[in-house]
């Protein structure tokens, strides 16, 4: 691995990680028990900021921009 596709994997890991955090603080604000699926269950927290793409479209936005670093390692 070269150090271009090292540096983007990274960076998309680090933008996957911000994005839970951005969705875990949004999902803590509107319910408790949304925040307790958001912190045990990640990929289904996902689905609720779908839901909610008004309070949480931040932290989607970052996630997809980090699966696009993550792809074009």
């Amino acid at each position: 691995m070269d150090a271009t596709s090292a540096t983007l994997i990274t960076f998309g890991i680090a933008a996957l990680a911000g994005s839970w955090i951005l969705l875990l603080i949004v999902s803590w604000k509107e319910d408790l028990t949304w925040g307790l699926c958001t912190l045990f269950l990640p990929p289904l927290s996902y689905l609720y900021s779908l839901g909610r793409f008004d309070k949480a479209g931040e932290a989607i936005w970052l996630a997809v921009g980090g699966w696009i670093l993550i792809l074009l390692a």
